[in-house]
C-alpha cells in the first residue's frame, strides 16, 4: 500500500490531474480503492482533492511540493541503497526504488549482491516458498530430520528466515512442540504451503529452546586446535585474526566458538592429519570416534 499511496502522489506531481478510473487500472485496484487511498493521503498531511465532472479528477494542490530537503544527500543514499539491497532479496522493490531515485537525481548504490540459489537450483524453490508463506503469514508443513536423525512431520507459522555461521535457518512456531524453535533448511524435506492463515503470537518474541542459537559467545564452548602452517591459506580463509596464533614453529593455535554440530565436526575433519583438537577432551573423542568410523569403510588391503 505504501508503495501505491507514493505512486499515487509520482503521477499527481507529474501529470497534474488524474481520473480515478486512470489510476484504478494502473494501480490495479479498484475505483473504490483509490478514493480510499486519496483519503489516506489527505489524512497524512498531502494536500490531495478530487473533482466531478468533465473535467474532474484527482489533483494535487498547486503550491504542494513534496520537499526533497527534509532528507539530506547522505540519508537519501542510504534510503536507495537500502531498498536496491531489498530488491536482491525478491522483495520486489524495484517501482518504489525507481521513482525515489528520479524524485532524489541520484543513482541508488546496489552495494550488496544475495543470491539465495544453489548450485543444483532445488534451494531457490524453498526461499520462494519461505518467502511466501511469512509474508502471507501462511502455515507450512514438511518432514524434518531432527539432530539424531529421527524424521518427524511439522505444522509451523513462519516468521523469519535467518542465515548464521554459513547456515540457513527458519525460525517459526511449531504446533508439533508448541513453542518457537529453528529449523535448518537442509533437513526440510517435502515443503508444501497450506491456504491456512496464522495469526503472530506473543510467544514468538521468546527465544526458542531447541535448535537454539545462543545469545553471546560465552555460551559456546571453546575449542582449541593445532594446524599445520601448510594449511595458512585455508586457517586465513575460515577464522578470524583474534582466533588465531603463530607458534614458534610456524603452525597455529586456534581458539574458536561454534555450536558443536556436523557442520563443525566437517570443518575440522577436513584439515585431515594437518589438525589435532587439543580441547576440550570430550570434543576430542567425538573426533577420534568419527575417524574410526571412517577408517572402518576403508580397511586396509
Amino acid at each position: 500500500m505504501v508503495s501505491r499511496l507514493l505512486g499515487m502522489v509520482y503521477i499527481l506531481m507529474n501529470r497534474g490531474t488524474v481520473t480515478a478510473r486512470e489510476l484504478a487500472e494502473r494501480f490495479e485496484v479498484s475505483v473504490r480503492t483509490v478514493y480510499r487511498d486519496v483519503e489516506a493521503l489527505g489524512m497524512a498531511g498531502i494536500p490531495v482533492y478530487a473533482r466531478q465532472g468533465k473535467n474532474g479528477g484527482i489533483s494535487l494542490m498547486e503550491q504542494f511540493v513534496l520537499d526533497k530537503r527534509l532528507i539530506s544527500g547522505r540519508e537519501q543514499t542510504q534510503i536507495l541503497a537500502a531498498l536496491a539491497s531489498l530488491e536482491e532479496t525478491g522483495a520486489q522493490e524495484g517501482e518504489t526504488l525507481r521513482k525515489l531515485a528520479e524524485l532524489f537525481h541520484a543513482e541508488p548504490v546496489n552495494w550488496v549482491s544475495i543470491d539465495f540459489s544453489d548450485w543444483s537450483g532445488r534451494r531457490q524453490e524453498l526461499y520462494r516458498q519461505i518467502k511466501e508463506a511469512v509474508l502471507g503469514r501462511y502455515v507450512l508443513q514438511f518432514d524434518y530430520y531432527g539432530q539424531r536423525c529421527d524424521m518427524s512431520s511439522r505444522r509451523v507459522e513462519p516468521t523469519q528466515l535467518l542465515f548464521k555461521e554459513y547456515t540457513w535457518y527458519l525460525r517459526a512456531y511449531c504446533r508439533t512442540c508448541q513453542d518457537m524453535r529453528l529449523f535448518k533448511l537442509l533437513r526440510m524435506k517435502r515443503v508444501e504451503i497450506t491456504r491456512e492463515h496464522f495469526e503472530p503470537r506473543q510467544e514468538q518474541e521468546r527465544a526458542p529452546e531447541k535448535e537454539q542459537i545462543p545469545l553471546s559467545r560465552e555460551e559456546l564452548p571453546e575449542i582449541v586446535m593445532r594446524v599445520s602452517k601448510s594449511e595458512a591459506y585455508r586457517v586465513y580463509d575460515r577464522f578470524e585474526e583474534e582466533e588465531i596464533t603463530v607458534l614458534p614453529e610456524g603452525d597455529f593455535e586456534i581458539r574458536f566458538r561454534y555450536i558443536l554440530d556436523d557442520w563443525v565436526y566437517g570443518l575440522i575433519l577436513s584439515f585431515g592429519a594437518s589438525a589435532r583438537v587439543m580441547e576440550p577432551e570430550w570434543v576430542r573423542r567425538e573426533v577420534g570416534r568419527r575417524i574410526r568410523a571412517m577408517a572402518e569403510l576403508y580397511p586396509a588391503e
